[in-house]
């Protein structure tokens, strides 16, 4: 986008936030990125060089689907992927930045993210609902049981026992309830965990969208694909278009776009999140 335009959209989402009597931030992978959690490139190969020589895998993404042979390889991949992308601050303060911004307003967030990043830029767990799981959290693979377990111990002691790709067998984590296979706790498929914490969250959500059905609501949505639009996007778009007073804004570095329908009432920019966050923040 030009320069004049992006200047204008950013003086227009700048009132939009101050004027705001609530703030719906919706958050997807794109987030992530711009703080400089980058899954190939550079940051994969510096942290993963032996699995890239020795299994061929591309970038962390495909490499999370890679059939290894051996509980012990798989979770030498995972416990090293967890580290980086959970435990690991990151490599920007972007999310800090996001929260400066909207953390004085009445706000929410929902988060197709798993990497923990909102509640390291301290959000409170009543505003916000994690959908798609937590790299932190395990779960049974059957599952047997509808309970999640923090890994932090487990995953640091995997890290830095590893040796050839591998980590120890005792290491291994088992069902504590039916003694399978732990497995990650992320939406992949109909075994995927909706923990108490999970339904919790849920339930606060829909409390604030149904507090803030009218009024001047802007939804803030950052770094959302086309993946899983139904859990941000349309419900955003949606809601938009039922009140009139609400504001949806995107920002989307390749992918800042909204429907015909509320376009007056959008605010579009196509831009590196991380940049822009800095420019808001700078202006007066």
């Amino acid at each position: 986008m030009g320069n004049h335009e992006y200047t204008e959209e950013l003086a227009r989402l700048r009132a939009a936030i101050d004027e705001a009597d609530a703030i719906v931030v919706g958050a997807g992978a794109g987030l992530s990125t711009a703080a400089g959690l980058i899954y190939s490139g550079e940051r994969f190969e510096r942290l993963f060089p032996d699995f890239i020589e020795r299994y061929g895998i591309r970038d962390m993404y495909s490499g999370g689907f890679y059939p290894f042979e051996t509980f012990e390889e798989y979770w030498a991949w995972w416990s090293r992927h967890i580290w980086c992308n959970r435990y690991e601050p990151a490599p920007k303060d972007t999310y800090a930045k996001l929260m400066r911004l909207v953390g004085d307003k009445e706000y929410f967030v929902i988060t197709t993210n798993v990497d923990h990043q909102f509640q390291k830029a301290g959000v409170d767990k009543e505003r916000l609902f994690y959908t798609q799981g937590d790299y932190g959290l395990w779960q049974c693979s059957e599952p047997c049981h509808d309970s999640t377990y923090d890994n932090y111990e487990t995953v640091r002691a995997m890290v830095q026992c590893q040796r050839d790709m591998r980590v120890p067998s005792e290491l291994v984590p088992a069902c504590p309830v039916c003694g399978k296979p732990m497995t990650m706790n992320l939406r992949a498929d109909d075994t995927f965990v909706e923990d108490a914490g999970w339904h919790a969250a849920a339930e606060c959500y829909h409390v604030f969208l149904d507090a803030h059905e009218t009024g001047r609501v802007l939804y803030l949505e950052l770094g959302v694909g086309g993946n899983t639009p139904v859990i941000i996007k349309y419900p955003f778009w949606r809601r938009v278009y039922d009140n009139p007073q609400a504001v949806y804004a995107c920002l989307n570095f390749g992918e800042a776009v909204t429907p015909p329908q509320i376009d007056a009432r959008s605010i579009l920019i196509d831009a590196d999140i991380d940049a822009v966050l800095d420019d808001l923040l700078a202006l007066p």
